[in-house]
């Protein structure tokens, strides 16, 4: 994909507070089209919450700025605009449990973009074939295991044809053995040229899939590089630290 001159996302003075508890401190970040971006960071630095603010999931600072493609993120008729372009996989799986698998990623499609029953359910069919679970389409996501169902998730969000995926940490409800199977499909989607940005804690993923690694603690980010900059060479004290905690060198 041809990537565009000016960023998809362009974060600038990013703040959030809850109370007098500030979450994030001025975060600036740009994400280009088609860049595969993972965050990674210990637990409460930020990360979720930083993703969450790309469609204003997460109110923050009214001096803070959020563009995707060139849309300013706000309340008001813009933010529906925004929400259509942006993409969201969560920790819990979010899906309609009274409605089938195929019924689930037919409905946005349908709903907010007015797209006939017979083309959404083919372009759901296509997508559910895609994250390998074409035979679980007629059954309930009660039925599904955890993976299955955060597979069904991806394709939801993938029905809308969005400019930009966000998965806020997508495999850390799963069972262990489960979260390969996400992981893989996630790995493909990363080859299409679809924007992502990724919060994880799979160190070997981000590794392996990201353009860019971010890494963030206590509401800032910290560093940002290539994989092997942040995993091979990281400049930070505090992004060392963390490193040889959770791989263990």
């Amino acid at each position: 994909m041809e990537k565009t001159a000016s960023p998809l996302i362009s974060i600038r003075g990013l703040t959030k507070a809850y109370g007098t508890f500030t979450v994030l401190h001025g975060i600036d970040l740009d994400v280009s089209e088609g860049e595969v971006v993972c965050v990674i960071g210990p637990s409460g630095s930020g990360k979720s919450t930083l993703i969450r603010c790309i469609n204003h999931l997460e109110a923050f600072s009214p001096d803070s700025t959020i563009t995707v493609d060139g849309i300013r993120v706000a309340t008001g008729p813009a933010l529906a605009k925004v929400r259509a372009e942006v993409g969201m996989v969560f920790q819990s799986f979010n899906l309609f449990p009274h409605m089938t698998v195929l019924r689930n990623v037919m409905i946005a499609p349908m709903r907010v973009r007015k797209t006939p029953e017979a083309e959404a359910e083919r372009k759901a069919r296509e997508l559910l074939a895609r994250v390998g679970i074409s035979e679980q389409a007629e059954k309930f996501p009660g039925q599904l295991s955890g993976g299955q169902q955060q597979r069904v998730a991806i394709a939801r969000a993938l029905a809308m044809e969005p400019r930009v995926l966000l998965f806020d940490e997508p495999t850390s409800a799963l069972d262990p053995e489960m979260v390969g199977e996400v992981l893989d499909v996630m790995r493909k989607l990363a080859g299409t040229g679809v924007t992502m940005v990724i919060v994880t804690h799979e160190m070997g993923f981000a590794r392996q899939v990201a353009d860019r690694v971010i890494f963030m603690d206590g509401g800032r980010l910290v560093e940002s590089g290539t994989p092997a900059e942040i995993f091979d060479t990281p400049q930070e004290a505090r992004t060392r630290g963390f490193l040889r905690a959770v791989l263990n060198h």
